[in-house]
């Protein structure tokens, strides 16, 4: 399902995407598609997609700033001026994790290509995201971890608890093991990792 485009990047691998409305397709993703910790595609040629994850979210308002006074009243805007569109909306922050080739070959890490102003971003179903995150040997991987540390800034450790949270719903009691212990030191790092000694 096709939830936003992406419209500026603050980097190489932090995009930010305009979630669609009703102006550009009859049934817009509803909030639960585009939240927190959603994992998403960004389709790229043949076969190929980057993988990324919503880590942020912004309010866009422009009639905020506005305020002078109104010739007429919203509801009739539509009517008195059809070239009136509402200009609200939200934007999402969107931090590229890795690739998936035309070999169905998942690459954590850094992707070479640059994403270009409006192309698509969808939303991953749960066995897409199991699948991204599984090696040949059926083992959980997260070598992202990294590079969501360095690139969500105050949200890194929340995101990181949100992703494992969702791993642990479908994987082995080895996994699920290992991704406790990954939780246990984001706790940590979350109560003290602040504190200046």
């Amino acid at each position: 399902m096709k939830i936003a485009k992406i419209v500026s990047s603050n980097s190489h691998i932090d995009y930010v995407g305009r979630v669609i409305d009703s102006l550009d397709v009859a049934e817009p993703p509803s909030p639960e598609d585009y939240g927190f910790a959603q994992f998403v595609s960004l389709p790229i040629g043949e076969n190929q997609e980057i993988v990324g994850v919503i880590y942020n979210s912004m309010l866009v308002n422009p009639e905020y700033a506005s305020f002078g006074p109104r010739l007429s009243p919203k509801p009739e805007l539509g009517s008195f001026s059809p070239d009136y569109l509402n200009e609200q909306g939200f934007l999402i922050g969107i931090l590229l994790l890795g690739v998936t080739d035309e070999t169905n070959k998942n690459t954590h890490g850094v992707p070479r290509r640059v994403v270009p102003p409006g192309q698509g971003v969808f939303r991953i179903k749960a066995n897409e995201i199991r699948k991204f995150h599984t090696d040949s040997n059926d083992c959980l991987q997260i070598h992202y971890y990294s590079q969501v540390v360095a690139h969500a800034g105050l949200f890194a450790v929340p995101l990181l608890e949100a992703i494992i949270e969702q791993l642990s719903l479908d994987c082995s009691e080895s996994d699920k093991q290992r991704l406790d212990v990954l939780k246990q030191t984001l706790a940590w790092q979350r109560a003290f990792g602040g504190m200046r000694l």
